[in-house]
């Protein structure tokens, strides 16, 4: 993650205009959209009450996007992020989202790196697999086993064994994440 030092730091004005203080010139959402495309974390204080307004910002260039058509959240994905604020697993879910999306970064930070004409190259990254289990779990512990198209509980076919492996490896996976998680911070 960028320090403080590389923010970009962009001002909102009273008229809601934005203002890029490193360039000293007026931008628009999708100015900001690219600065963050080419890396740089940005800022977006309020000029007058001085209020953190990053999160309100992003969530709407976001809105823009999917409004557009150009779809990066699929609907279930989007029905769980609802979920999940009126759940009790709204603690764990930006811990996970961001444990996620670094995995997600270093995938694809190793995968530029070498890269071959693979057919689909997201379904080979290093660690996909691990990944997509983590989530796989995660989805289900927070939906309590409810399959994520019937709406039933899933069959249980595993014996208390296999359910005791299946958890202690979830906790492993959760204090890994945690641990990555420290390190960010």
């Amino acid at each position: 993650m960028a320090d403080k030092q590389d923010r970009l730091l962009i001002k909102r004005y009273a008229s809601r205009r934005l203002y890029n203080t490193e360039t000293s010139d007026y931008v628009t959402l999708d100015d900001i959209s690219g600065f963050i495309r080419d890396g740089r974390e940005v800022q977006i204080i309020d000029l007058k009450s001085g209020d953190d307004l990053t999160r309100q910002y992003l969530l709407q260039i976001i809105a823009e996007h999917e409004s557009r058509g150009e779809s990066v959240l699929p609907i279930n994905v989007l029905n769980d992020l609802v979920r999940s604020y009126t759940t009790q697993a709204t603690s764990v879910v930006p811990q996970f989202l961001a444990a996620s999306f670094e995995m997600f970064r270093e995938s694809q930070s190793k995968m530029v790196g070498n890269m071959p004409s693979a057919i689909n190259p997201i379904t080979s990254m290093p660690g996909f697999e691990a990944l997509q289990a983590q989530q796989e779990a995660f989805v289900k512990a927070l939906t309590g086993g409810m399959s994520q198209f019937s709406g039933s509980p899933e069959p249980e076919a595993k014996d208390e064994a296999e359910s005791g492996e299946d958890l202690a490896d979830i906790k492993k996976q959760l204090a890994e994440l945690q641990a990555k998680l420290s390190k960010l911070k």
